[in-house]
């Protein structure tokens, strides 16, 4: 149970990111409130995961989901470069993370 709300609390992640870039500053109401709600679920994810899987594995995992969520969603939604390298460095996130699961 521990991973899933891991990865869902990474996903949270990527939807706080995106809602604090959009709430231009904190100036825009609806994109703050959706930035201080998945902020509050994804630290509270987290908090909650890491009574069972180690801090180190638990954050790296976290921020690892958030990064490439992030990075996708500007990639695919913001028109942000999706150039071959950037491409590439994100699987070689997308390996750590899972490498750290699979060697947990």
């Amino acid at each position: 149970m521990a991973w899933i709300v891991l990865v869902l609390s990474g996903l949270l992640e990527t939807a706080w990111a995106i809602a604090l870039d959009r709430s231009a500053g904190l100036s825009r109401l609806v994109p703050s409130v959706i930035f201080v709600v998945a902020l509050v679920l994804s630290m509270g994810g987290l908090a909650y995961a890491l009574r069972e899987i180690p801090v180190g594995t638990g954050y790296a995992v976290w921020v690892g989901i958030g990064a490439v969520g992030t990075a996708l969603v500007g990639m695919l939604a913001l028109h942000e470069s999706a150039s071959l390298p950037r491409i590439l460095c994100l699987f070689l996130v997308i390996a750590g993370v899972v490498g750290l699961k699979f060697f947990h």
